[in-house]
């Protein structure tokens, strides 16, 4: 073969190669150390965790164990219980527990709205049991009710013996519930998460500052919540929305306050960078029709109950693949809103969406003469 066969031959298989290599995804990188004793990178829609470290050890939570305990509030507030203008009269317990406080007074009546507000941006333990013996009557009680919701929701690493997150031994969380409770939170009481953003709040004269240093460095974060004792370090619960994707992260046992926003900024900025979410599919959308026998149409639109999410290495979008599975032989009657089937969403070779596929729309059964037919097709079929 000529010589210059070979070099040209040799100069095409260069220039596959490199196109090859220009087209393969960059491999992602470690996530950033953080120093804690546990950390969690969720996104908020598709329920991928990003990245993790211990996230399902049982540590001592500090001020995030409020997170749970806003939770009963709102859903108290949800249920009628109670309402945001209530009046609460203030015990000499609540005045007296130690820790951060909202600076209210025994005997004094206090809304619970302002409660609320002085938990959330202030974290103030006094204004925290306030609440809790308002709603079950003593922190005790309380206590049990948070841990009767965390055993509801799935919160399997978490037990609850007060309201606040002041130490005890058999009070603790661990960083996969602490974004799941946080998740639920944004997800079911829009209304009232938007509270964990404000940046001060004043209360008997006296303003206080939200303790979450990211309200002031990062325009895309809107909350979460600080957490800090001698023994549980210094805790930050944050979440975060950059072009439509939010990321919650975890982190717990930092050795001080800026620790804990710097390591939870890094955690953010290596979400963001290297991984994009999209929604494929919406809720309730017909993705396909199937074959229906016996029933009064002979065919039924299958869809999500909700929207599908997934969250991917950027720039490998066009690397999905969706399929869908769909149940043999389907009969009449079918209900509105019944498992038909799954879809499936592959990258390459990794599964990293499955949700099933449920009929749109009721379908009864058919006329006689209609299930006769259909009897005879799938005999012969």
């Amino acid at each position: 073969m000529p010589s210059r066969i070979i070099r040209f031959i040799t100069l095409i298989l260069f220039f596959l190669a490199l196109a090859a290599a220009q087209a393969a995804p960059l491999p992602i990188p470690k996530p950033p150390s953080t120093g804690a004793k546990a950390f969690i990178i969720k996104d908020f829609n598709s329920g991928r965790i990003i990245a993790e470290q211990d996230s399902d050890t049982q540590v001592e939570p500090a001020s995030i164990t409020k997170l749970m305990t806003a939770y009963v509030v709102f859903k108290e507030l949800l249920s009628g219980n109670i309402t945001l203008s209530d009046l609460v009269t203030v015990s000499e317990k609540a005045w007296r527990t130690p820790g951060s406080r909202m600076f209210i007074e025994v005997g004094k009546q206090v809304s619970v709205e302002d409660l609320l507000m002085g938990m959330i941006i202030q974290s103030g333990n006094d204004a925290t049991v306030a609440l809790a013996e308002y709603i079950a009557g003593s922190e005790e009680t309380f206590a049990a009710l948070m841990n009767r919701h965390a055993e509801e929701i799935g919160l399997q690493g978490s037990h609850f013996t007060n309201s606040t997150g002041l130490p005890d031994p058999d009070h603790y969380m661990t960083a996969r519930d602490i974004a799941r409770i946080t998740e639920l939170l944004i997800a079911d009481f829009s209304e009232y998460y938007q509270w964990y953003s404000q940046k001060e709040f004043t209360f008997n004269e006296i303003t206080q500052y939200n303790r979450n240093k990211l309200l002031w460095r990062d325009d895309s974060v809107d909350g979460v919540k600080t957490g800090h004792t001698e023994s549980a370090g210094y805790c930050l619960v944050t979440s975060a929305v950059k072009d439509n994707m939010r990321l919650i992260t975890v982190v717990l046992g930092t050795k001080s306050e800026n620790a804990r926003a710097d390591a939870s900024q890094a955690l953010l900025n290596f979400g963001f960078r290297f991984y994009e979410t999209h929604k494929l599919y919406d809720a309730g959308a017909s993705l396909t029709d199937t074959r229906i026998w016996k029933g009064s149409t002979d065919s039924v639109s299958l869809g999500l109950n909700g929207p599908l999410y997934v969250t991917i290495p950027r720039g490998q979008y066009k690397s999905l693949d969706a399929s869908m599975t769909i149940d043999n032989q389907i009969t009449a009657p079918v209900t509105r809103g019944q498992a038909l089937g799954t879809v499936q969403v592959q990258l390459g070779d990794e599964l990293i969406a499955e949700h099933e596929l449920i009929a749109l729309q009721a379908v009864d059964e058919g006329s006689l003469w209609q299930r006769i037919v259909d009897e005879a097709l799938l005999y012969f079929d």
